[in-house]
């Protein structure tokens, strides 16, 4: 059996990553202020009471007046989890949550995990139907067939908001849009081509179902199931089974993929061979899709038919079968047009607006800032999971469908404007950051991690390893193969570990080392002990000399300590400003604030190359930069004697003559702040500013370090910028998640 090639991790790792912190990954934030008591008289008791009333008086006002609109629960019993089986409803809570933070983090939908302990289908079916009131729709999940057909159907015709079985329609749509995009390829028509289908569970007859209603014709479409073929009369199948029973003389799954156009593989691991390919039509088209090894490898299928066109379900292989590419965008139009249902119209615009994405041109600016630079062809008919246009067309093509079908309530007016406000709703930034994570899984790096004693450290180093994204290079002493195995690692030799009391690097780094700062009042005894009893230096030297691409520390040791011990070794690069990042990522926002760590007091020139670098880590993760140079002050108001440096950096800019948008001095109110910035009509900036400036380290590292503890968003870095080599001093409150960020940014040149 095939290793499952995407991303690798422990189970500590696992375990540690939802129950560190506040255990789970799913908390409830509210969204209007409650500092005071007039606040709470508002939101609660005696204010409430007035949108009761107008709720009592018109239902339809609770889509203005609550979540409803924008909350959709994620419900299942626990009877088919993943491919573990039945193991229950309480087990089945982690893949509900993530299915709450998948909604939010791709469509921007609110989503509570709702587990109902019941196997009993009528009284799962009366649970859930209760619950209307609460929510704008219902994602069923991990339902087990063929009790899901008959608890979806039923929730569906008496419920009047959207009920959807992800594990069914889900599959559908995203296999459907790849199946238009191989027949477009392939010279095909949908009503011509011949389908055999192995799985007769609940994703197998949704696809089978939905690829009928899209033009593939009954008497084309052979369902096989463990026992082989379902053909008219066979017996002991269920009515859902049947209703796909087809008259042929066709028994098993060989015979059915005997001249096939298509095969869609929703069964088991090796399913089908080499030699049954073989036997399939001319540019055979494969669907792949059991997890997390395919019905035949891709590799396998390619060599026995070069001219066919594979699917998988997984990540390393080209056209992934991916449901993130559907329910939440499909959650998202059907909830702004207040539809009633999910119905097949809405199924179909879905599938066929993710076909025609798969083949326009990626836009320079995204294929830059998301690194999507696919091109539509046999390895590219479904597109990317992160491709930041599917918000945008997935859920105007659903809404529309839903208008032109009747079932949405509340019609959308104006589409090219719904279509910018799909736009606003997403942070670049999250998808920016996943890529750089796969680039790194495309072109692993080596990696120092300088304080390799640490647990930590190790944690981070293991997971940086585990997933792919290059090798970790540990500097520690004789025990760090011990500390890993008391973490549970078991190849713990298979580490690369160097000591710098024992390694035979030492001669060459001493010699290095002291060429570089003899003149500088060091002897060759102070930089042996730097080298022997420094992880810093000692490791910072390894950068310098190529035995790693780069380097992450900081655990243990104040910042500025530790930039002073890396400075030994390594320079800033030439022509540049070395400075600090730190970038504060909410749902729908990223703000780049600099300089956080190193320049006390910058010059006109530093603050406008400041600018100007950071504006370029803006523009690497997705964003348009806007710049303001931030002060006490707003073009003046009030006077004071720290402005000079501040206007004459805005000068410097105007020289240079820098394509992106800059402004200052001003207050952070008037940057940030639409109706604050509407105050200065002159201002050159077309929105609220999201590159910050700060005008020295005082106000810069205690502004980033408040908003680290105090704020909302997440907050990367800071992120060292400047340097020779890539090196990134980490925060010494890191955890190994913000470690792992720290070295895929650096090793990926996000960070330079």
């Amino acid at each position: 059996m095939a290793e499952e090639k995407s991303v690798q991790f422990s189970d500590r790792e696992a375990l540690l990553f939802h129950s560190e912190g506040r255990p789970g990954k799913i908390e409830i934030v509210a969204s209007k202020p409650m500092a005071t008591q007039r606040d709470l008289a508002l939101a609660y008791s005696p204010g409430v009471a007035v949108p009761v009333q107008a709720i009592a008086d018109d239902p339809a006002t609770a889509y203005d007046y609550t979540t409803k609109g924008n909350l959709v629960a994620v419900i299942s019993n626990g009877t088919a989890i993943l491919g573990m089986g039945n193991l229950g409803a309480l087990a089945s809570k982690p893949v509900m949550e993530g299915k709450a933070v998948l909604f939010k983090r791709f469509a921007d939908v609110d989503s509570i995990d709702l587990e109902v302990k019941t196997e009993d289908v009528d009284a799962f079916i009366n649970c859930v139907e209760l619950l209307e009131p609460s929510f704008g729709g219902i994602n069923l999940e991990d339902i087990k067939a063929p009790e899901c057909f008959i608890i979806e159907q039923t929730l569906r015709e008496r419920m009047n908001i959207p009920v959807f079985h992800d594990d069914q329609h889900g599959t559908a749509i995203i296999t459907a849009a790849g199946l238009i995009n191989a027949c477009l390829l392939t010279g095909r028509r949908l009503d011509e081509v011949k389908v055999a289908v192995n799985g007769a569970g609940a994703a197998a007859i949704a696809c089978t179902a939905l690829i009928k209603a899209m033009g593939v014709r009954n008497e084309n479409v052979i369902l096989c199931d463990r026992s082989g073929v379902i053909y008219q009369g066979r017996e002991k199948v269920n009515q859902w089974q049947s209703a796909h029973a087809v008259k042929t003389d066709k028994r098993t799954l060989t015979e059915a993929l005997e001249g096939a156009d298509v095969f869609l593989g929703l069964s088991a691991a090796g399913a089908v061979t080499p030699e049954m390919v073989k036997n399939m039509a001319k540019a055979p088209i494969i669907f792949a899709m059991a997890n997390p090894v395919p019905e035949i490898l891709p590799e396998l299928a390619k060599e026995a038919r070069p001219d066919a066109i594979i699917a998988t379900g997984r990540s390393d292989y080209p056209n992934q079968v991916n449901n993130v590419l559907g329910f939440p965008f499909i959650f998202r139009g059907a909830l702004d047009v207040r539809a009633t249902e999910i119905n097949e119209e809405m199924k179909i615009a879905a599938a066929q607006a993710i076909a025609e994405l798969a083949r326009e041109q990626v836009p320079e600016e995204v294929a830059a800032a998301y690194g999507v630079r696919h091109s539509f062809g046999p390895d590219y008919i479904i597109p990317a999971p992160f491709d930041p246009r599917l918000m945008e067309v997935v859920p105007a093509a659903v809404a529309k469908a839903a208008m032109d079908s009747g079932f949405a309530t509340k019609p959308i007016l104006d589409m090219a404007a719904y279509r910018q406000q799909l736009r606003a709703r997403l942070n670049p930034t999250t998808s920016v950051l996943t890529l750089a994570y796969e680039g790194a899984r495309a072109q692993p790096k080596r990696v120092l991690f300088a304080e390799g004693e640490e647990e930590v450290v190790l944690r981070a180093a293991v997971a940086f390893r585990e997933g792919g994204y290059g090798t970790p290079v540990l500097v520690g002493r004789d025990d760090v193969h011990d500390r890993l195995r008391a973490l549970g690692v078991k190849d713990v030799e298979s580490y690369e570990v160097h000591n710098s009391r024992t390694s035979t690097l030492v001669p060459r780094m001493v010699d290095f080392l002291y060429n570089r700062l003899q003149r500088r009042g060091y002897l060759r005894r102070d930089v042996e002990r730097m080298i022997n009893q420094d992880r810093n230096t000692f490791g910072a030297t390894m950068l310098q000399l190529g035995e790693a691409d780069a380097m992450i520390t900081g655990i243990t040791r104040t910042y500025a300590q530790t930039m002073r011990e890396v400075r030994r070794v390594i320079n800033i690069e030439p022509g540049r400003t070395a400075f600090g990042i730190h970038v504060m990522v909410g749902q729908s926002h990223t703000v780049f604030m600099a300089d956080t760590t190193i320049n006390e007091r910058p010059t006109a020139e530093e603050l406008a190359d400041i600018a100007e670098q950071t504006a370029a880590v803006a523009r690497r993760m997705g964003h348009e930069p806007r710049v303001a140079f931030l002060s006490y002050s707003t073009f003046g108001n009030p006077e004071g004697r720290w402005l000079e440096n501040l206007r004459a950096a805005v000068g410097v800019l105007d020289q240079r003559q820098v394509s992106f948008e800059y402004e200052g001095e001003m207050a952070p109110d008037v940057a940030l702040n639409p109706k604050q910035l509407a105050n200065y009509p002159f201002s050159r900036l077309s929105g609220p500013a999201n590159v910050l400036i700060m005008p020295g380290l005082q106000s810069a590292n205690i502004s980033a370090k408040l908003l680290r503890e105090l704020g909302g968003d997440a907050v990367i870095g800071p992120m060292l910028v400047g340097m020779e080599k890539p090196v990134q001093i980490a925060p010494m409150t890191s955890t190994a998640s913000e470690l792992v960020t720290l070295a895929v940014l650096a090793a990926g040149g996000i960070a330079r």
